[in-house]
């Protein structure tokens, strides 16, 4: 008894050594966030409009949600080391053949469906791993592990603008893929799960094991929690993604700053990213996802208001409605994986949530689609900020509906 309590207390310090090792491997998948760096030149290389040149982002994103549910079941299977390091080599091989793109076409299919379908793959290993060294932590630990993934552009936007002046985009692209390449496998070597699960001994994890609801993925999707849950995961992603698709170009067209002012502001919105993940995370654990997602519906109406009011030279409103609108997405990366456990428990979570964040993959193709054609239709990306008013409402109406404790039949 004594040497398994030691090796317990042991495990437990050792546990806090996942969370780093996540952080940067989300970190090199998250530098589809900078896009908005790559767009401008690739729209002149190209000749192409913002709707063209919004694609790769778009089938990135795409591949990316259609990757997780695929990849959710094999992760138990073959252990998040080996899962890790083959979707780390698929983003890889998409980056190095977007270096030799010669039409948009060719770009969508290696970065958007190849670096995509990478990430898709490799993204549910090391949030798992975090969620089962942290039964006690789970919302605050996945969180934390997926903060790199919203952090990515705070050092690869800067990095990538960066390359782009000094050796061109497409140059850029095979860089940052051999170097994914070898980060990634490096840092997923030591990735594993316990070896028994563990025990922390704390009144909120007896309370919660006591009433613990397991839904398999059959179970979850007769309930109404779950296309309530999903719906808000696909308006929460829909206006995220839309806003981090765009943060440089209305920077530059609308609020008239140069490239690397622009660059700039996109490594700072990241922060607002990565922390949105830890904040919302630990607001779901302590209030309920309900409240999460009204808050959060909350701040995108105030971000949007804001955009709406800003102009040429107003650097301010422009900044607190983007870092709004970054951390909101964030937040919903943090709200929907924290609620798929709260709601459909702990023992099917991979598959669970790797079915729910098909929402994502929604969110992305209507959320590019829908600033890309108001650009173009309208002649100004601050007609986007209509839209994402009327859906956070309809947001909240949602949530207040229908995110509830699913009922379970006897």
């Amino acid at each position: 008894m004594e040497s398994m309590s030691k090796s317990s207390i042991s495990q437990v310090k050792k546990r806090w050594l996942y969370i780093p090792l996540g952080l940067i491997i989300f970190m090199c998948m998250g530098t589809v966030y900078a896009w908005s760096v790559f767009r401008k030149p690739i729209e002149e290389l190209f000749n192409i409009g913002a709707t063209q040149s919004g694609l790769p982002y778009m089938f990135f994103l795409v591949s990316y949600a259609l990757g997780m549910p695929i990849a959710g079941g094999l992760i138990e299977k073959y252990g998040p080391k080996l899962i890790t390091i083959i979707g780390g080599l698929i983003v890889s091989i998409g980056w190095v053949l977007s270096g030799f793109a010669s039409s948009i076409n060719m770009l969508i299919i290696s970065y958007g469906v190849i670096a995509g379908a990478g990430v898709g793959v490799a993204y549910g290993a090391p949030m798992a791993v975090a969620a089962k060294w942290f039964p006690d932590k789970k919302g605050l630990a996945v969180g934390l592990t997926l903060g790199g993934f919203g952090l990515s552009p705070f050092v690869t936007a800067p990095l990538a603008n960066w390359l782009v002046n000094s050796y061109g985009p497409f140059q850029t692209f095979k860089i940052l893929g051999i170097a994914f390449a070898i980060i990634i496998t490096v840092l997923a070597l030591p990735l594993k799960f316990p070896e028994r699960e563990l025990s922390i001994d704390s009144d909120q994890d007896k309370s919660n094991a006591k009433n613990e609801v397991n839904l398999d993925t059959k179970d979850m999707i007769k309930t109404p929690t779950f296309y309530g849950l999903w719906l808000c995961f696909v308006i929460g992603t829909l206006v995220g993604l839309m806003a981090i698709g765009i943060s440089s170009p209305v920077a530059e067209e609308v609020v008239n700053l140069d490239a690397s002012t622009a660059a700039f502001m996109v490594s700072f919105f990241a922060i607002f990213n990565g922390i949105g993940r830890p904040i919302f995370g630990g607001i779901t654990d302590k209030l309920n996802p309900k409240k999460a997602a009204i808050i959060s519906y909350l701040l995108i109406i105030l971000a949007s208001i804001l955009m709406l009011n800003a102009g040429e030279g107003n650097i301010f409103l422009y900044g607190v409605a983007f870092a709004i609108f970054w951390l909101n997405l964030g937040g919903w990366l943090a709200i929907a994986p924290a609620a798929t456990g709260i709601f459909f428990g702990a023992k099917n979570y991979s598959k669970n949530y790797g079915f729910l964040f098909t929402a994502y993959g929604v969110g992305a193709v209507l959320g590019n689609l829908l600033a890309g054609k108001l650009r173009d239709i309208l002649g100004s990306y601050l007609y986007t900020f209509y839209p994402t008013i009327a859906l956070a409402v309809l947001g909240i109406i949602i949530a207040v509906l229908m995110l509830k404790e699913p009922k379970i039949e006897d």
